[in-house]
């Protein structure tokens, strides 16, 4: 399928190569997919919004098999992962589980962004949308890209948001995927994503006074590592805007939203009217009517004096193949 004119004409007002390198970013709460799409200055910029279809499960992160959770985190997308003979039209396969799933234990196979608008554990938009994704998707992995990066979250994850969310249990999660959000929307470069401690990094640099190559375990203790200052300083000032105002928002007990929706997903509300009875309770949908799983925090934050954590000080706890998705 081919890049439509009118999108044709959209990348040449922004001043972006066709097949210049893309970034994904997907935010379930927003029923929001967008497009990301590198400039002539080599910065992403954003290129489009498109309303999300259909996404199973509830916030955060998809832990196992049969769970229903649509996945977040960070994910690299290979021309291995794009399938044109998909059940579901066309399908991008996030990879899921990643190293980071796998090192605490994840499991799920089949993970995709398709079409259809219908998903058990996936992303789903109409044939229509995913076309248009596809396409880019796949000009960009023509070009001198060889992988492009997936950014999958619960929410746009604002000052106001985390604060409404502050009591779910997959807070310390979160705050973890915020870092690597931070570093792209303060810099608007694709972040580097590493796996060690069973926790993500982004962006680490291996210091001027070691001269081993950085080794990311993602079972194992984490390398001592920097990040440059032209990414770490935005980022952190960023950070610091970003909790000042949490912390006022907290104080005025701004409400609480609940942990669990108790509804499987969520679409964007363009389609709602459109298709009625898509979003059906959770408990409906779960295998011999399970109750809604327990999603416990995964522990990340680094307090062993490492490198790292003194850079940036402590952090507070709190191919042809016809794939069927799968949940």
């Amino acid at each position: 399928m081919e890049l439509s004119r009118e999108l044709l004409s959209l990348l040449q007002q922004k001043r972006m190569p066709k097949h210049s390198p893309i970034l994904v970013r997907i935010f379930k709460e927003e029923s929001e997919l967008e497009v990301w799409k590198q400039d002539v200055t080599g910065h992403f910029q954003l290129l489009k919004v498109y309303p999300i279809c259909r996404w199973s499960g509830d916030l955060g992160p998809k832990l196992h098999e049969g769970d229903r959770q649509a996945p977040e985190g960070f994910y690299t997308i290979t021309s291995q992962l794009m399938n044109p003979n998909s059940n579901y039209y066309l399908a991008i396969n996030t990879g899921f589980p990643n190293s980071f799933d796998r090192a605490n234990d994840r499991d799920g196979t089949f993970l995709m962004v398709h079409g259809d608008c219908w998903s058990s554990g996936c992303y789903a938009m109409t044939d229509e949308q995913i076309g248009e994704i596809y396409s880019l998707a796949r000009d960009a992995l023509l070009g001198s890209q060889p992988s492009f990066q997936i950014q999958a979250y619960p929410f746009r994850l604002t000052p106001a948001n985390l604060a409404r969310h502050r009591t779910n249990p997959n807070m310390d999660f979160w705050k973890m995927l915020k870092i690597g959000n931070d570093h792209f929307e303060a810099t608007r470069l694709e972040p580097k994503v590493a796996v060690c401690d069973r926790r993500y990094v982004f962006d680490p640099y291996q210091p001027s006074n070691l001269s081993q190559p950085l080794v990311f375990d993602p079972t194992g203790k984490c390398p001592a590592f920097v990040v440059n200052p032209k990414i770490a300083r935005p980022a952190l000032e960023k950070q610091h805007a970003d909790e000042v105002e949490y912390e006022q928002l907290v104080k005025e007990n701004v409400s609480v939203a609940p942990i669990y929706s108790g509804l499987d997903g969520g679409m964007n509300e363009v389609f709602l009217a459109r298709l009625p009875g898509r979003i059906i309770p959770l408990a409906m949908v779960l295998t011999n009517g399970a109750e809604l799983p327990q999603l416990p925090p995964v522990p990340w934050t680094d307090n062993d004096g490492s490198l790292a954590n003194k850079f940036f000080g402590a952090l507070p706890k709190s191919a042809s193949q016809r794939f069927v998705a799968s949940d």
